[in-house]
């Protein structure tokens, strides 16, 4: 965990995050957590966002809380399942907006979301880890720190990003994000106990392209 292998330009990005003590602490916490409990994702798959998008691909950023908590699900990507796995009603919620907002057929077999992320989609999670059966379990013990230095570090270092915030807790992230640089769209959580709320109808997938083909950019194939 120390020695993380992280993509070369994000751990480029992050390096002061990762040679400071509070990385050291959480690799500690984290490394002893995988040996004595079922925590996922699978380590060789904690950095797969980054791994997807390297920092100079990113178009859209969309913000989760923790990987999915129940066995074979979480791959390091958020609201993203492993092929074979059913799709969670949060990520089924996001596949019916698409339809409604883009009008393309979704496969709702198929929740791997790896071609989000090939196309420049940063599927980040603010907490990386989690206990099997415990959601949020790995709140607060440093995870957000290097998320967090993601987000603002995308802010300040590039220009016409999209971060798409859904539910109370990625809207918290707001305040890490210049909005006079970017798009930042806002909306509840796809999760069926609030996606009829206004997400279901808020048309993100079709304003994101809009404004990326607006600043000359290919818009991504949801």
């Amino acid at each position: 965990m120390k020695d993380v292998q992280i993509e070369k330009s994000w751990k480029e990005k992050l390096k002061n995050f990762l040679n400071s003590d509070v990385w050291l602490s959480l690799s500690d916490f984290v490394q002893k957590e995988y040996l004595s409990k079922a925590v996922y994702p699978k380590q060789e798959d904690l950095f797969n966002a980054f791994s997807l998008t390297p920092f100079d691909k990113v178009k859209v950023v969309i913000i989760g809380q923790d990987p999915y908590h129940g066995e074979g699900q979480a791959h390091g990507l958020c609201f993203s399942v492993q092929d074979g796995v059913k799709l969670p009603p949060s990520l089924k919620n996001i596949y019916k907006e698409i339809e409604s907002d883009i009008g393309i057929k979704k496969d709702f077999t198929k929740g791997n979301l790896e071609e989000w992320g090939s196309q420049g989609v940063l599927l980040l999670n603010s907490i990386l880890t989690v206990v099997s059966g415990e959601p949020a379990s790995h709140r607060g013990k440093g995870w957000e720190k290097l998320t967090d230095m993601a987000i603002k570090t995308i802010s300040d270092q590039r220009e016409g990003a999209v971060f798409m915030l859904w539910g109370n807790f990625a809207k918290e992230k707001k305040g890490l994000i210049d909005t006079t640089k970017h798009l930042v769209l806002e909306a509840p959580h796809p999760s069926p106990l609030s996606a009829h709320t206004g997400f279901l109808g808020c048309k993100h997938f079709s304003q994101a392209n809009e404004y990326l083909k607006g600043r000359g950019e290919e818009g991504i194939e949801w």
